[in-house]
């Protein structure tokens, strides 16, 4: 029951928001009892962190598997970038602004985990990058790396990027493009306007 619980108010949470989705209304989505959610989580709060925790960690296993496809780095951040959209569901309700509003502990720790996680993956991609010949060879890597988790980041902000005026999926296309052509060789740009070229078909 633990999990069914976990699943169904991890997705509440991502279309509706952290704070917008009450027990009640987890309880009534899934037709049992307060009782019975309060049975495996003391309170909210211990359930919005194991709900963002276990959604870190199912996305941290997946960016793993792709990382260890090693594919070509420029089309590794694009299968990354379609993964985690696809499970954060284009974080529709802008959860991520309620979770650091309402959570901000829960949130400081995910960002930290987050930035564990996309360091070591985005340093390792833009090496591999440079030792293909289609990144930069005099890039300063620590710093790329963390310009990207910055940018990422920043662009959920959505009174940064109203979510009327910048789609989600669209955003974070720009960005992917935005900060790749920033570092690619001519080399690489050609792979990167071919990977945009059939992503628009």
């Amino acid at each position: 029951m633990r999990e069914k619980i976990l699943h169904k108010a991890t997705d509440l949470f991502l279309n509706l928001g952290f704070k917008s989705v009450t027990m009640d209304d987890l309880a009534n989505e899934m037709g049992i009892s307060k009782k019975t959610i309060y049975s495996h989580f003391d309170n909210k709060t211990k359930l919005v962190e194991a709900c963002t925790l276990e959604l870190f960690n199912n996305i941290s296993q997946g960016i793993d598997t792709i990382c260890s496809l090693q594919k070509n780095p420029i089309e590794e951040l694009y299968e990354i970038k379609k993964f985690a959209m696809r499970h954060l569901k284009d974080e529709k309700a802008s959860p991520q602004y309620q979770l650091q509003k309402y959570y901000p502990k829960i949130h400081n720790t995910l960002r930290m985990k987050q930035f564990s996680l996309m360091q070591s993956c985005v340093v390792d991609n833009i090496k591999r990058g440079i030792a293909m010949g289609i990144y930069i060879p005099t890039l300063n890597v620590d710093f790329i790396a963390r310009i990207y988790f910055s940018g990422v980041t920043s662009i959920k902000d959505h009174t940064l990027f109203p979510e009327d005026e910048f789609p989600k999926t669209q955003l974070m296309d720009d960005y992917l493009e935005y900060h790749l052509r920033g570092i690619v060789t001519s080399k690489g740009r050609q792979i990167l306007n071919d990977i945009i070229h059939s992503n628009q078909k």
